[in-house]
């Protein structure tokens, strides 16, 4: 009941449909009352030869017209409940997305995505099942018990209702008991279905590689262990629910049995009338669903409190990421970068020490440095990924970017990381993914800029081309060149490249380059983060970062003709090309 409690936000909003399946669910009630007594009428009256045969059949044409008016009235609450239900589905289920896509890495670093995949898909199938079927059953047994009750106690026999029903307060306390367990062992079992989908995620997503190293034996083997706790655990979860219906139809039994034990005697002492403990023994009838509902409710109820556990624990996390409230003027401004120390959660040793940079509008900034040094961490920190310790450690137009709109700063920056991620769809949905509306000719024209264009329109299907899963179909220089397109194709102020080269040659990277540099506008920023230091040649100014901490800046002609790691690191590259040349 508990479920209840915690969904009343929503039952609240919809308190119309609930209270008109309510109000419908109490009618069918009542309906489903008339039939036993009509049939008991029935039979004293035929006991006595005081009716005939034409007064029979319009009393079978009422209980026809009542069973007709019940179907009618089931059909409309079902669209009433099942409706509200339904919306809730949705309801929960774009409200996690919105609270996933706003997470930062530490949350995805803690949460594995097969598991949030249960969370959204089975964990809110059971919340919603309680919400719709749960809601049913415990107004539908509320209402039909208590209504059988109060007809059997007032119209038949007081006495023969506290006989009959003796067996209830047992099953009430096995209920209760295995009710419990049942919300338990499917916490449980949810658990294991999680682990289930991650294994299974993780298996599918690198296929290729599991091949290459011959691994499908081993992963088989661990995938099969997976898989068999998961059965096993659901089976606990069967063996609980298996112990609900026997001891609903052995109260029943029994119920029936001193009905008709106590009828009989009561009938014999003239107390009651045959036709009266034939009605008796259909309002008992009656009474099967009200108990096989109750116990049925606390069975989903149990479940979908469960499930609203796991999906709660996701949602009612405080977002590490929190949204300012200051809106970025229309022009491009300056990116002030003046970080003193930045710390890793958990981490006691700064990433980044003492970082001051400075980006004017149309200016390229080119980051460098040997692997591990805080490169990628300087642009997650500009993209918001994590928070930083003062307001001023990262400015836009003098604003810090804690106080600006995450959505509206983000819309300012366009970024290609060294890891390409393409959807599975065509090209041309992968380039145009941040504009859905652009043209054909603008997503052309953004190929032709990252140098991907000849390569496309050599496929059979062109823009049209389907890439597959995670861009399976293409190589890793061609992902990498339409991941550019999609970003230079959002025209935003400030473009990020981070090691977005990796996978291309050396003369193709030096095309992308001197594309976007004539496409780069006043207003157009560049952040190139590369280990190519070829590719910083054209750069305003460039910041070389070792172990957190800037050991070099200026620009390219400045840097070689320091004795440091940039420069032996260029000619180290220089004397690499021309090998590979020869």
């Amino acid at each position: 009941m508990k479920l209840f409690n915690q969904l009343r936000w929503f039952f609240k909003r919809e308190w119309k449909r609930y209270l008109g399946a309510i109000i419908l669910l109490i009618i069918i009630a009542i309906l489903q009352l008339l039939p036993p007594k009509i049939v008991g009428v029935l039979i004293d009256l035929i006991i006595k030869n005081d009716i005939h045969g034409m007064q029979i059949f319009s009393w079978i044409f009422i209980i026809l017209l009542v069973a007709i008016t019940i179907y009618i009235l089931r059909y409309l609450w079902r669209i009433l409940l099942f409706g509200a239900s339904y919306k809730l589905a949705i309801e929960l289920r774009v409200k996690f997305y919105s609270y996933l896509s706003q997470q930062s890495q530490i949350f995805f670093l803690k949460n594995r995505t097969g598991d949030l995949i249960a969370r959204a898909t089975n964990d809110v199938d059971r919340v919603v099942f309680a919400a719709g079927e749960g809601v049913l059953t415990l107004v539908d047994s509320l209402v039909m018990g208590c209504s059988v009750l109060i007809v059997m106690s007032t119209q038949i026999s007081f006495l023969l209702t506290i006989i009959s029903l003796l067996p209830m307060p047992i099953m009430a306390i096995f209920i209760k008991k295995y009710g419990q367990e049942l919300h338990n062992k499917f916490r449980s079992a949810q658990t294991a279905f999680s682990l289930l989908n991650n294994q299974t995620q993780e298996i599918l997503t690198s296929i290729r590689m599991i091949r290459a190293f011959g691994l499908e034996k081993n992963q088989l083997n661990k995938f099969n262990t997976i898989v068999r706790e998961a059965g096993n655990k659901n089976m606990e979860v069967a063996k609980i629910d298996a112990c609900f219906d026997p001891v609903i139809y052995l109260s029943v039994a029994f119920s029936n049995l001193l009905a008709i034990i106590s009828g009989g005697s009561l009938v014999w002492k003239n107390q009651i009338t045959i036709g009266q403990l034939t009605s008796f023994i259909m309002y008992l009838g009656l009474m099967i669903w009200p108990m096989l509902a109750l116990a049925w409710m606390f069975n989903i109820v149990e479940r979908g409190s469960a499930a609203w556990e796991r999906i709660y624990s996701i949602i009612n996390k405080e977002l590490y990421i929190k949204d300012g409230n200051k809106t970025i003027p229309l022009y491009p401004g300056i990116l002030n970068i003046n970080i003193y120390k930045f710390y890793y959660p958990k981490n006691n040793i700064p990433s980044l020490k003492n970082i001051k940079i400075i980006l004017k509008p149309g200016n390229i900034l080119g980051i460098c440095g040997p692997t591990g040094s805080g490169k990628t961490t300087i642009l997650k920190l500009i993209q918001r990924q994590f928070n930083f310790i003062n307001k001023q450690d990262i400015t836009y137009h003098s604003l810090s970017l804690l106080e600006l709109k995450i959505n509206d700063w983000r819309k300012r920056i366009a970024v290609v990381n060294q890891t390409s991620f393409l959807f599975s769809d065509s090209i041309a949905y992968n380039i145009s993914l941040g504009k859905p509306n652009a043209s054909q000719k603008d997503i052309e024209q953004a190929a032709k800029l990252s140098d991907i264009h000849k390569d496309i329109i050599d496929l059979p299907n062109k823009y049209d081309t389907q890439v597959g899963e995670r861009g399976v179909m293409l190589s890793g220089g061609q992902k990498q060149r339409i991941c550019i397109a999609r970003a230079v194709l959002l025209n935003a102020e400030i473009l990020i490249l981070d090691d977005a080269l990796s996978a291309v040659d050396a003369q193709t990277a030096n095309n992308i380059l001197n594309n976007i540099i004539k496409w780069k506008k006043q207003e157009h920023s560049l952040i190139i983060a590369t280990h190519r230091l070829s590719t910083l040649i054209d750069a305003n100014e460039i910041v070389v970062i070792k172990n957190g901490i800037i050991i070099q800046r200026g620009n390219h002609l400045k840097l070689v003709q320091e004795e440091n790691w940039y420069k032996s690191m260029y000619n180290y590259q220089k004397l690499e090309k021309k090998l590979k040349d020869n």
